[in-house]
């Protein structure tokens, strides 16, 4: 077997695996471009409504406005203890 021989079935091994490489990395791109369009669709499914928000912000002052009741009435027992 001479030298010629060797390099093609050197140079010819390398391309058949740097073949495989780039079959991969397009099966993986394909396959990613396929994913990111079912993202897209399901995407818009998981937004948050602007009612849903407002309804939500709603609760959350009512809570706080109920809190602000209860540290405005510990803060008047103490004051009212503080003055005795």
């Amino acid at each position: 077997m001479d030298w010629q021989n060797v390099i093609n079935f050197g140079i010819g091994l390398v391309f058949a695996v740097g073949g495989w490489f780039c079959r991969q990395l397009w099966d993986s791109v394909k396959e990613l471009k396929t994913d990111i369009a079912d993202l897209r669709l399901h995407v818009s499914e998981t937004y948050t409504k602007k009612s849903e928000v407002e309804a939500l912000e709603a609760q959350m002052e009512k809570r706080f406005d109920r809190l602000e009741q209860m540290i405005a009435r510990l803060y008047d027992k103490i004051d009212a203890k503080a003055d005795k």
